[in-house]
């Protein structure tokens, strides 16, 4: 395997914020704790505050949750009662459940997270780090997590189900199953087996992930929510995140950074079985959208208090709580997740809880042996495919430049012979001239037509040459995009079974820099 790296800035892929970050432009300092690099973590060991109380709910509420699983792999367990210690950290990623995990930038962020660990584990021998996946079991937008793409055909799942989406049953996703084109025993046993979708998903990254001693958890827990209580109490009181959050966007607009997400006044849903609405006070009362549900203010602090799994935090006020039931250290996240935690350092400080280390998630181009081989007949590097077509047409046609294709010396040939001919007419028998001149008309008329076969032939030939540049780039870009952006870890884990373990060893996740992976 061929690892080459790059800029990510070099890739054309990534926004700016993204890249003054990696950076370290003063201008983005403010809106974070710690700039990624292992000396950071020292710092921030220490400034992570998690009680042994923490601790026990945690153990506990994952204890709960494993149950699903049955049998566990011992690495996860290890590090499920290594969470009890006081010596014990984590570094969390989070996703939605998109079914078969969706695009390839899943499996990128959980890998992110492993190898972190494996670096913090060196440098820092007195600590224990355990890679944590947060299962956004209460996002309720099906239609983002519904559907993938295998080998360039799209897959859904169809449901009527509503609500949080990790409380879903898998009902319907057996007939998925057998509209693929083989049987992948992974996702065969998690969705026939599980109840629920956030059961399927954890035996998913149990299976894909457990070797390397990944702890998936779900906030939907009544245990853990109960953490929540006073930011929920805050939040329907005084609404602090909104304003926090919306003194941070004023801040980052006037320095050219666009707000990635946006605040609500009340930025907490309430979740029942098939329903997650928004909470909004109208007219003196909390009421709960598209709902009759409706409390005062006296009622709703109290339904807060006795079910606070009843109270669901939106994109603001997820990363708090993720940061209050977690000893987490450092957050892996894509571009925009990085950008969007950017606007929320205000909130942790209020609320005096520290903020994580900001990690951009590794990125990476896969190459197969096919399209490498596609690629080298080309004369082309990896690293140049990230250009656009138009870009990289222009610079073979510069490449394969030939002469233009000109017959005139042989035109020139035939004129003197036919003189000579001519010549030879006139002197034996003057009336054979006009047809030596027929001849040599006809003679050039075909070295035209011949010019003109000539260049469309080799015209030809450079589209062929076009066309599979072309072909190439849709295969490595598919929709123009970042190959991890659409296509399925089955795509490749398929024809290659250590896909992953291959990821795992080139990944450097304090390196920032983008990956290509050629298979030679």
């Amino acid at each position: 395997m061929k690892i080459t790296k790059m800029d990510y800035a070099a890739t054309g892929a990534f926004s700016k914020t993204v890249a003054d970050y990696l950076c370290k432009s003063e201008k983005l300092k403010p809106f974070y704790n710690h700039f990624p690099d292992l000396e950071a973590f020292e710092a921030q060991l220490k400034e992570k505050a998690f009680s042994p109380e923490q601790r026990q709910t945690l153990y506990q509420a994952l204890q709960q949750q494993y149950t699903s699983l049955g049998a566990i792999n011992l690495k996860v367990q290890q590090n499920i009662d290594l969470l009890q210690q006081p010596n014990t950290y984590t570094v969390t990623t989070g996703h939605q459940l998109n079914i078969f995990t969706g695009p390839l930038y899943f499996v990128y962020k959980i890998i992110t997270a492993i190898n972190t660990c494996k670096q913090l584990q060196e440098r820092y021998p007195a600590y224990n780090f355990v890679p944590v996946y947060w299962m956004a079991t209460e996002d309720h937008d099906f239609a983002e997590i519904n559907h993938f793409n295998l080998f360039g055909k799209g897959y859904k799942w169809e449901t009527a189900q509503k609500g949080a989406v990790g409380r879903f049953t898998t009902e319907g996703l057996d007939k998925l199953l057998e509209e693929l084109p083989e049987t992948y025993p992974v996702f065969d046993d998690a969705y026939r087996n599980s109840k629920t979708l956030a059961d399927a998903t954890r035996a998913i990254t149990h299976a894909l992930f457990g070797e390397y001693g990944l702890v998936s958890i779900d906030g939907d827990d009544a245990k853990l929510k109960r953490a929540l209580i006073p930011v929920v109490e805050k939040e329907l009181t005084a609404q602090l995140s909104n304003k926090l959050v919306e003194e941070a966007n004023a801040q980052l607009e006037k320095l050219d950074y666009k707000a990635q997400v946006y605040s609500r006044e009340i930025n907490l849903f309430y979740l029942q079985d098939n329903l997650r609405e928004r909470i909004v006070q109208e007219e003196g009362k909390y009421k709960v959208l598209n709902t009759d549900i409706s409390y005062t203010l006296e009622e709703i602090l109290q339904e807060a208090k006795e079910h606070p799994e009843r109270f669901s935090p939106n994109v603001i006020l997820r990363p708090l709580y993720e940061e209050l039931v977690l000893p987490n250290l450092a957050y892996i996240g894509g571009g925009a997740e990085v950008a969007y935690w950017f606007q929320l350092k205000k909130v942790f400080e209020a609320y005096n809880v520290a903020f994580p280390v900001l990690m951009l998630r590794n990125s990476a181009l896969y190459i197969n042996r096919g399209n490498a081989s596609r690629m080298h007949k080309l004369g082309l590097k990896a690293e140049e495919l990230f250009q656009s077509y138009p870009e990289l047409k222009k610079y073979l046609s510069g490449q394969i430049h030939e002469e233009e294709i000109n017959l005139e010396e042989q035109r020139k040939a035939v004129t003197v012979a036919f003189a000579a001919v001519e010549k030879l007419a006139q002197s034996i028998d003057p009336t054979l001239v006009k047809a030596v001149g027929a001849e040599e008309q006809k003679a050039t008329n075909a070295l035209q037509m011949l010019e003109k076969k000539i260049s469309k032939a080799r015209d030809s030939k450079h589209e062929q040459t076009f066309k599979q540049l072309e072909n190439l780039k849709e295969k490595l870009f598919p929709n123009g995009s970042l190959q991890e952006r659409y296509d399925n870890l089955l795509s490749f884990q398929t024809n290659n079974p250590d896909f992953i373990p291959a990821l795992v060893e080139a990944f450097d996740p304090l390196e920032f820099k983008f990956t290509i992976l050629e298979e030679e």
